[in-house]
Parts: structure tokens; sequence; C-alpha cells
């Protein structure tokens, strides 16, 4: 019996082996063929590395990055030949150095952050932006001297709103003020947009408004590159609106030098939800025109000479007017992350015409990538990165994969089919981009434009044959001060473009307002999309299931049932019906966030207490019922004794004791808002969850939550 156990025991054994040794084979084989594409996947592993980095809760020790990547370098010396696993090896390299590079981005960018609401009080600074705005502007200041602040607690840049009324000021005058001023104000909800880390790497130490008009100190100091590149984009920006007033101009300016302040809030509405919010967002398409123009323009005018044409490289001439003109409107336009990436791109494709190496590649994307995520790893969490690169991954994936088929040559057909075939490019590449975006258009901002192709079609040939070769024409002509008549029709031809998002926008089903989702599933989608466009042969095909399995996930995701914001002054509580109640009103960003997250439309207001039979209120708070809970709002110190002995779930603007207060089952009150922020709880029939901001990333130095542990990184 014994031995017929062990005989078995070891066929079952070989068996194994042989299968995991036909397994590895079969993955070697096909890693072997797609052996050019493996550099594609160096910027995802970048890319992975930043992102556990930024999913951690708490600040990790600055070694664990490198000692990571040295024990990789190490086991890659002893694998040996051992070929799959040195590539796995390989990989966590290029994972610890995404690490590690986000890790030395944080240690290198940390500043002082205001921690609590101070002022009014006096503040001098010199003005290093002025962003023009709707109602107000808006100026960043550094240099900075604040009263009641000492030198090691002020931070390094503000911004601040400053009224249209006061007296004109541009970068670089130093000027004396009084203001309020607020720490960057962290999620309105957990899972939300964090402002507080988007303004940690901008150095951005606090935030506010403007009480006393600005006193010029000192006028105009030109002093560095950087300011005097502000000082150009604050002009230009002026003789744009100048000459072009009202909403087409402030489009014009938000295409010329990237400020988009000054477009109003239905004008943008109406741009994203008809699916145009991209041609705001100087990127690929802007560059891409840009460049191509000036390319062309530069070749047409040297090929006008005989001499030239035959006896030197005008091509080459060409692509590098066009880098040089591209490098300007870089500049000009504010250095935005799809501007940054689009310019590495086309940078590349003239210097493959330098080098009359092929222009359009997959490689050339990942090179980009691989520079921006080393240089800004903190730009993977943002929306722009992120949907700048999908697009562009999958465009190049898309005609990398048909254009050995097309056997169907523009060149040879004639002007009829020529525009057949143009509409038919843009038919095309906005599908792909509209699919290839749509996750994470979802997830950033919970709404789909589902007739932005039909917008597209129209939009985009405008804009490509209309608004920005006028806009280049304007920028030529300015040194001369004729841009007139270029941003005239420039203007012309962004008002066709603003009814058309309007039109769109006004058509049934014009959008889909989508609860938040977990990341989870962005992140399968992402990497599913990435297996389909970044492999060759036919086993990219198994991308597809992690992107139908996060996609499922969708329809997992519930929205919290109840909010409550950090000072505790607002709450939300989603009714049986799926709107969202109010009972202390309130409106501005975070009730907008919770709508938007909640899958409702953030413009409209939700239904009163008076409205709501489930919902009780007096001059002490409210009581609400969700099935068998009771949950109070406490808004004053009396109603906790009755509030302490019937409710299931205490919320209270005041602080509570827990010695006293034994029966909800919960209890959020004031000192756990004001040390963990907004907090989202789930009312599930088993359990209930509580969520809170500091829960979800208290443990980093942008991060205002936890207050009674802020982590500090600098020495």
């Amino acid at each position: 019996m014994g031995i017929a156990l062990g005989t078995n025991s070891g066929w079952v054994w070989r068996s194994c082996e042989a299968v995991s040794r036909s397994a590895r084979a079969s993955v070697s084989g096909i890693l072997s063929g797609e052996r050019s594409r493996w550099g594609l996947w160096l910027p995802v592993m970048l890319g992975a590395g930043i992102a556990i980095y930024f999913s951690l809760t708490d600040e990790p020790a600055l070694w664990i990055g490198p000692v990571v990547f040295g024990l990789c370098a190490v086991l890659a010396l002893l694998l040996g030949r051992r070929p799959l696993f040195q590539l796995l090896v390989f990989c966590s390299m290029f994972v610890a150095i995404g690490f590690a590079a986000a890790q030395f981005r944080t240690w290198t960018i940390d500043a002082p952050v205001l921690e609590r609401k101070t002022g009014p009080v006096w503040v001098e600074g010199q003005i290093v932006r002025v962003e023009p705005r709707e109602k107000d502007r808006r100026i960043t200041l550094e240099a900075l001297t604040i009263a009641r602040l000492s030198a090691e607690r002020t931070p390094e840049r503000i911004r601040l709103r400053v009224s249209q009324r006061n007296p004109q000021f541009r970068p670089g005058d130093r000027v004396r003020l009084k203001a309020v001023l607020h720490p960057p104000a962290g999620p309105a909800a957990p899972g939300a947009f964090d402002f507080a880390r988007r303004a940690y790497f901008q150095r951005l130490g606090a935030v506010g408004y403007v009480v006393r008009a600005p006193e010029i100190v000192t006028a105009g100091d030109s002093g560095g590159i950087s300011l005097f590149i502000e000082q150009l984009r604050y002009d230009l920006t002026q003789r744009i609106l100048r000459a072009l007033p009202g909403p087409a101009g402030a489009i014009a300016a938000a295409l010329m030098t990237g400020e988009r302040g000054a477009i109003p809030e239905e004008l943008l509405a109406a741009m994203r939800d008809s699916g145009l919010a991209h041609l705001l967002a100087i990127s690929g398409l802007h560059i891409g025109l840009i460049g191509g123009f000036i390319f062309f323009a530069v070749r047409l005018c040297l090929a006008a000479s005989e001499r030239l044409a035959l006896r030197w490289p005008i091509k080459k001439w060409a692509a590098v007017a066009a880098f040089f003109g591209c490098l300007a409107y870089l500049l000009i336009s504010g250095m935005t992350l799809p501007t940054q990436r689009a310019f590495l791109m086309l940078s590349l494709v003239m210097l493959a015409i330098l080098i009359d190496r092929s222009a359009i590649s997959m490689n050339l994307v990942a090179w980009a990538a691989a520079v921006i995520l080393l240089i800004f790893p903190e730009s993977l969490m943002s929306v722009s990165f992120q949907m700048s690169f999908a697009a562009v991954i999958a465009l190049v994936a898309f005609y990398e994969a048909t254009t050995a088929r097309n056997v169907l040559r523009s060149g040879r057909r004639g002007s009829v089919m020529r525009v057949v075939l143009y509409f038919g490019a843009v038919l095309t590449t906005t599908v792909i981009a509209t699919l290839a975006t749509a996750p994470f258009a979802v997830f950033h901002f919970n709404r789909l434009a589902l007739l932005g192709v039909l917008a597209n079609m129209v939009a985009v040939p405008l804009a490509a044959l209309w608004v920005m070769p006028s806009a280049l024409i304007s920028f030529v002509l300015m040194p001369f001060g004729l841009e007139a008549g270029p941003l005239f029709l420039m203007g012309w031809g962004i008002e066709w473009v603003l009814k058309i998002a309007t039109i769109v926008q006004a058509m049934p089903g014009a959008i889909a307002l989508i609860p938040a989702v977990p990341g989870w599933t962005l992140g399968l989608i992402a990497l599913g999309g990435l297996w389909l466009c970044l492999w060759r042969t036919r086993w990219r095909l198994m991308g597809i299931v992690p992107v139908v399995v996060g996609t499922f996930g969708w329809s997992l995701a519930t929205p919290p049932d109840v909010f409550v914001s950090a000072d505790g002054r607002i709450a939300g509580i989603r009714t049986g019906a799926g709107d969202l109640l109010l009972p202390f009103g309130g409106r501005g960003f975070v009730v907008e966030t919770w709508r938007r997250r909640s899958g409702l439309d953030p413009e409209k207001a939700g239904p009163k207490p008076a409205d709501v039979t489930a919902i009780r209120c007096d001059a002490l708070g409210c009581i609400y019922r969700h099935g068998d809970l009771k949950i109070a709002l406490a808004t004053e110190r009396a109603a906790l004794s009755e509030d302490c002995s019937r409710a299931d779930i205490l919320i209270s603007r005041t602080p509570v004791s827990r010695r006293h207060c034994k029966g909800p089952e919960i209890v959020i009150d004031r000192f756990d808002l004001w040390r963990n922020g907004a907090h989202a709880l789930y009312l599930g029939t088993e359990r209930i969850e509580t969520i809170s901001v500091g829960d979800e990333g208290g443990g980093r130095p942008w991060q205002l939550y936890p207050r009674s542990r802020r982590p500090k990184i600098r020495n």
C-alpha cells in the first residue's frame, strides 16, 4: 500500500513538473517572439512602482526603493541562464526604480504647508503668476513674508483670489496685501480628488483670498527665465483678451497661452458634456497641428527655390524649424503635462526625420512616458497624463496594426477620395480615443459623453483647419501689432465650436452619470488595455480578460449612504430613491463632489428635508431612519443625551464623550472630523463600514489628516 502511494505521488510530481516545464517553454517562446516589444513595458514597470508608492497610506522609509533595486540586481546576477526569471527580476528592478523616483521627488519637493486657517494677516511677496478668471483673478506669490509666521513655517508659495476691481499688476511685481489663508484642502470625500497632493507637488503651501487691495512695493522685476516667460504669457493673454473679448477670447487664450480661468463655467460644462473638452487642453492635437503647419510651411517656402531644394536637405531644415516653433509654444502655453508629452513625442519625430528613421512608433511613446515619469513621478496620478497617454497608445497601436494592410494610399486618389479618407480618419481616431479614455473619464469625472463622436466629427476638422492655423498666424503677426485680424477669424471658428458643443449637450442622452468606481477596476482595465496595445502576437488577446473583469467591477460600485464634510457643517444622506439629501443645506465644491460621486447631476439640487418622510429635524439636529437604523445628526450639545440613548449612528458637530455615550454603534464627532477629515459611511444589512480621508492616506506629507501624527520628511 505504501509502495503504491509512493509510486502515485511520484507520478503526480513528475506530471506537474512536466506541465510546469512545458508552460515555461511556451511562455519563453512567446516572449522570444515579442523580444522587440520588451522595452515598451519598461515605462509600465516604472508606473507600477510609482502607483504602489502613491497607494500607500503611510510614507515609506527612503531606503526601501534603493534597497529593493539592489536586491533585484543581485538576483539578476545569480540567476545565470534562466531567462524567464531574469526577465521577471528586471521588471522588478524597474518597479523599484519607479518607487524610488517617487520617493526622491517627494523628498526634494518638500516645503512648509500652512497647518491651520490664518488671518486676515499681512502678506508680502513677489507675483510669479497672474491667472485671469471670469469673475476675479488668481495670483501666485513666492519669496514670502507673512505676519505671525516664522521663516521656517512660511510656505514657499501661496495662491490668492483677487477682485477684478483691484489695481492692475503683472508677474514680477512685489506686493503687500492683507489676506485670509487656508491650508490646501484635502479630498471632499474618501477617494475623491486630492487637491492637497497636487498643491504639495507645486510647492503651494496655502490658498486664500485678499481682503485688502494689494499695494505694489516694487514693480516689474524681470529676473530669471521662468519669470520672463510668465510675464510674456501674461502680456500675450491680455492682448488676446483685448483683441477678442468675451467667451471666444477666453478660449483663444486657453488655446494659445494655456490660461483657461476666464472661460465661463457653462461653456466648460458644454465642452465637457459634448466630448470636446480635450480641445481646451493643449496636447498632442495642438502641438501636432502647430508643428505640422510649421514643418510644411517652411518646407514649401524652401522648395520654391530650385537651388535650395536640389542642393540642401530642406526637409531636415523644416524639421528643425518645427522643433523650435513647438518649443516656443510649449513655453508660452504653460508646460502642462499633456503639452510636455506631446512636445517630447514631436521632438523624437523630428529627430527621426533628421537621422532618416521611421518617425511614428510605439517606442517613441514609451520614451516620452519614461522621461516624464522619471522627472515628474506624480504626473502618473493626474487625469491629464492618464487620458493623454491612453489615447496616444491606443491610436499608435491601431495604426501600427493596420498600416501594413492598408493598400489604399490617399496620395493616389482624387480630391473627393482624399476628403472621404480624411473624415474617415477623424471618425476612426475619435472612436478609438473615446474608447481608450472612457474608463479614465468615468473614474475621475463620473460622467461619459455618449455623443462625443458626433461632436468631434464636426469640431475637430474645424479646429485643425481653421482655429489652430489662425492661432499660429496670430503668433507670427503679434510682434508687428497685427494680430487682430487672425484673432477675429480664430474667434469665428471658436464660436462655431461652441455652437456645436451647446447643440450636442442639449441632445437627449448626451451624457451618462456613473457613480464612483473602485480604483482596482481602473487598474485592471488599464493593464488589459496595455496588454492589447503593446504586444503584437495573438497572446495579446488575453488582455480582454482584465478589461472585462474591470468593466464588470463597475456594476459593483455603490456610493456611500452618508457623507460628512471635514468641518461637520454639511452632511449628505442617500435616500431610498437614490438622491442626496442635505439636512443642513449646503452648496459648492463639496456638495458637487458628493453628488458627482453618487452618479447624480452636480448642478441640480437634491430633495428638501420637508419632502422626505424618513427624516425629522428640529433646532438641535435631525433624526433619519434608514431601514432599521436610526441616524442622529446633532448640531448642539443639548441633543446628545437623547441621541446617545436612541441612535445607532451619531454624527455630531460638538465633542462627544465616549464614556457617557455608549448607545450608538458608531460615533463621529467634531474631533474625529478634525483628526481624520471627511467621512463616508456604507450602511450594509450585516455591518456598517466607515471610511475617512485619514484612513486612505493620512500618513503622507501632503495630507492634513490625521492631524495628531502628520508626517514630516524635512530635515
